[in-house]
């Protein structure tokens, strides 16, 4: 059974993150390829949830191969969905705030003459669709998608396109709610990170108190979890401001990570999967003032100067900061 799978036996119905990834592809003459979905009949995009052990490419590689027969698509990563507009209640009732990646490819009639309706019982149908002509969708992601396109395209937006958001629950502890139901099993759990640079290209790092998932005692940048109906975007501006005290005029994606690699065991036993999207921030104002339960001293790191990795606090963090020393 899949990961949402087994973990709808222990929490119900009620709103969970479905980490995941969209898979776009068009054809050469810029048509939409959408798949009629077998749960409601409406037009979709190949995608799903990943496993906990997956990276993003290969739950994009793996989820166009179920759905539609296609495998070996070449796939770029194309950013990333989050927030309320990608909020989604199945027919059958479990409602879902999906977060993720998009990958966009471009499909040949050659390869599009060998898809299939996949081996899942997902799809009814494939089929290319004009971008100015396109079918009911099937929820908030397809219409983000498809207001994308169309202004690449340079193609008005439609009022049927625009977004259905729903409102987002109060900020609350979804992580620390949904381990009371599930115990200490892997959990994807997606979030946010920022590296914050001064004048001089120094790193801005946190000593952390040990709380969370992070050991007591070791650097890591300012982020946490995400809350359901944040954005990624939100999710690192709340985290920045809470953990530091600083805004960001602008945030700018840089990586998406997932994977087993990131994996993280608790000392009392919670295993968690980090999610993680890494900002840089621009135009940082305000005073650094630490969140003094969580931060024990904050400091900037010259390059050339950063702490080793065994003072790093996980390989995920460890994977960040390697990417802050090479900018």
């Amino acid at each position: 059974m899949s990961y949402m799978g087994e973990l709808r036996k222990l929490v119900g119905r009620r709103p969970l993150f479905n980490v995941g990834v969209s898979v776009v592809l068009q054809s050469e003459q810029g048509e939409w390829l959408l798949q009629r979905r077998s749960d409601s009949g409406l037009w979709g995009v190949p995608g799903g949830g990943l496993e906990p052990d997956e990276s993003f490419e290969q739950a994009a590689a793996r989820e166009l191969e179920e759905e539609t027969g296609l495998s070996g698509v070449p796939l770029t990563p194309a950013g990333s969905l989050s927030g309320p507009e990608c909020h989604h209640v199945y027919p059958h009732g479990d409602e879902v705030y999906m977060v993720g990646m998009v990958f966009r490819g471009v499909l040949s009639a050659q390869q599009f003459a060998g898809a299939t309706l996949g081996s899942d019982g997902e799809t009814l149908e494939l089929r290319f669709f004009p971008l100015d002509d396109l079918p009911t969708l099937s929820g908030g992601i397809e219409r983000l998608l498809s207001r994308r396109l169309r202004a690449e395209a340079g193609l008005p937006q439609l009022p049927e396109l625009t977004s259905r958001a729903v409102p987002a629950p109060p900020l609350g502890n979804h992580l620390a709610e949904l381990r009371s139901l599930v115990g200490t099993r892997p959990l994807l759990a997606p979030g946010a990170n920022v590296l914050v640079l001064n004048a001089q290209d120094g790193l801005l790092l946190l000593r952390h108190a040990g709380t969370g998932h992070i050991d007591r005692g070791r650097w890591t940048l300012p982020g946490g979890s995400l809350e359901p109906g944040e954005t990624f975007e939100q999710g690192a501006r709340r985290e920045l401001l809470e953990e530091t005290g600083l805004h960001a005029e602008r945030l700018e994606e840089l990586a998406f990570y997932a994977g087993a690699e990131y994996r993280f065991t608790y000392p009392h036993g919670d295993v968690i999967d980090n999610v993680a999207l890494l900002y840089r921030a621009y135009g940082v104002t305000g005073t650094v003032v630490p969140q003094p339960e969580e931060v024990l001293e904050w400091r900037w790191f010259a390059p050339g100067t950063l702490p080793p990795d065994e003072q790093l606090s996980g390989p995920l963090i460890v994977a960040m900061v390697g990417l802050a020393s090479r900018l």
